[in-house]
């Protein structure tokens, strides 16, 4: 079992930066993909990046290639999310997963889920 716990999230103007953390709980979590995700109201759930568990290898959606950063420290069982240049279409409730599979872009490869955090962006 995995606990996920996700913090950073706030208010920012369009142009600005925030970090996203995701806290696990257990000793396996340098064993999990993880992923991050986003929710805007009235949308699905979509992708916004992941990381492999391994060689910490990264993948972005398209949307925000460029401009966000995935990273994990397994010392301290935390992902985190650096974003920059955000814009108003970045607002969104953001969740971290873990997966014991891969580093998937489908939410149902993930086995485990954060509660969120919301980011706004403000113009």
């Amino acid at each position: 079992q995995v606990q996920l716990v996700e913090s950073g999230g706030g208010l920012v103007q369009a142009g600005g930066s925030l970090r996203l953390s995701c806290a696990a709980s257990g000793r396996t979590f340098s064993s999990y993909a993880m992923g991050w995700f986003r929710q805007a109201p009235g949308k699905e759930r979509e992708f916004v990046g992941a990381v492999t568990s391994t060689d910490q290898t990264t993948y972005y959606a398209n949307s925000v290639k460029g401009r966000f950063t995935i990273s994990r420290d397994n010392d301290k069982n935390t992902m985190y999310l650096q974003m920059n240049s955000l814009k108003p279409e970045d607002t969104a409730v953001y969740y971290c997963a873990a997966s014991r599979l891969s580093a998937s872009s489908r939410t149902s490869q993930y086995d485990y889920w954060g509660q969120g955090t919301q980011v706004t962006v403000s113009s």
